[in-house]
């Protein structure tokens, strides 16, 4: 028989040292804080040399992050807000961007193409991590058409497009089987019916009127710079735009 005095000591010491290594042990607060954000070299900003229009700049350092492995250089988030301004957010894939603005891909009917219907305007915003650079894009949204849509569907992978097909976008689900199944005949239907396009798939363009820039050099601190429009981009064969105006920003 084991002494019950003797085992509440042998307790209470366990207990004291647990406290004392957690005690010795970082908070999670700390453990963030010791975490490194950015590399040493980082190509920085240099405002002087920016070019007149945002687009110009935009390709260069998207095209910067793929140079330099940056994983999914090309994916945002898509900032929204809907008629009683809920605000959300998700990431996506960005599809282009060209005079037309940013384009991206979504089914009309899914949460985030429900808020652009009641709320057309938006932002999305670029990290690369690893570059130390960061770019948010803000505009109103607008759909590109029926031609635009169900090109960009049709590009998609078979597995992405058997996903877009099997169920209703965040809509609850009973079960994880219930899922398969309907993926696993959304994926037959693909197959054996490519030219099959989602009715509510749609592509979208944010037409920017404020891209802002921000990067960080360990040698120069931080750089934001900010070009605004009047006007939205332009559509082919539309007037051009006014153009951009650009300026500096506190970090």
């Amino acid at each position: 028989m084991t002494d019950s005095t003797d085992g509440t000591a042998s307790a209470d010491t366990a207990h004291r040292a647990d406290r004392a290594d957690r005690a010795d042990s970082p908070t999670l607060r700390e453990r963030l804080r010791a975490l490194p954000v950015f590399g040493a070299d980082l190509p920085g900003l240099d405002v002087d040399a920016a070019p007149d229009d945002p687009v110009t700049l935009f390709v260069d350092w998207l095209e910067d992050a793929v140079a330099a492995g940056v994983a999914a250089p090309h994916a945002a988030t898509l900032s929204t807000a809907d008629a009683r301004g809920r605000v959300d957010a998700r990431t996506l894939l960005l599809k282009d961007v060209g005079p037309a603005g940013w384009s991206f891909a979504t089914r009309s009917d899914s949460p985030k193409g429900v808020a652009l219907a009641e709320n057309p305007h938006a932002a999305l915003t670029f990290l690369w991590r690893e570059r130390g650079r960061q770019v948010r894009v803000r505009g109103p949204v607008v759909p590109l058409g029926a031609e635009a849509s169900a090109a960009d569907f049709l590009a998609r992978s078979e597995l992405s497009r058997a996903t877009a097909l099997a169920g209703h976008q965040s809509a609850t689900l009973a079960s994880r089987r219930d899922y398969r199944a309907a993926w696993d005949a959304a994926l037959a239907r693909v197959r054996t019916e490519p030219e099959t396009v989602l009715d509510t798939w749609t592509a979208y363009a944010l037409e920017a009127t404020t891209v802002e820039f921000w990067a960080s050099s360990p040698g120069d601190g931080q750089a934001r710079l900010r070009y605004t429009t009047s006007a939205t981009a332009p559509r082919p064969g539309d007037e051009p735009s006014p153009g951009w105006t650009k300026e500096l920003l506190w970090p």
